[in-house]
């Protein structure tokens, strides 16, 4: 097996937001399968469309439309702590020389009532790059990604479930 190389990435995902959301989930970065398919938890093994759905009893979405339409008709903002970084493959742990996204052009247009962050990664970019200039902190759930398999998709679900009152 070839080792992945180091690239430096720009975002390729813009930010999926109506004025209506209420909640604003953040991931660290997009892998390679969600840059692949151009939207965001793209990998099959990510639990992300699995605990969502159960949180706000719906179906699972199948596709991007479906996965667009989702997160608009719950009221969710969905977009990443980082807009470029270097990065080997999909690895959080390679994550370097970090420019964090502007999320004023989010907070500025919707009626965002709490940031949440999926994950550790991500919770502690935004902590760094983020969270200093925009005076307001995120509330950091349990990573939905195939690495955490410590938590099951139960756990996960029960502690997602915050989402719902925000």
């Amino acid at each position: 097996m070839r080792a992945l190389k180091e690239e430096k990435i720009i975002h390729p995902i813009p930010p999926l937001y109506r004025e209506d959301a209420r909640i604003l989930i953040l991931g660290s970065f997009p892998s390679v399968k969600s840059r692949e398919a151009a939207f965001f938890y793209g990998h099959p093994q990510n639990r992300f469309w699995k605990v969502m759905a159960a949180v706000f009893d719906d179906e699972v979405p199948a596709d991007v439309p479906q996965k667009r339409e989702f997160l608009l008709r719950h009221q969710v903002a969905v977009w990443d702590v980082i807009h470029s970084c270097t990065i080997r493959g999909s690895s959080d742990a390679s994550i370097k020389d970090v420019v964090p996204n502007d999320l004023t052009r989010i907070l500025d247009h919707a009626q965002i009532r709490q940031i949440y962050v999926n994950g550790k990664t991500a919770e502690k970019m935004y902590k760094k790059y983020i969270e200093p200039t925009l005076g307001r902190t995120a509330v950091c759930l349990p990573s939905t990604s195939p690495a955490n398999a410590a938590w099951s998709l139960e756990r996960l679900t029960e502690a997602w479930s915050v989402i719902k009152g925000s």
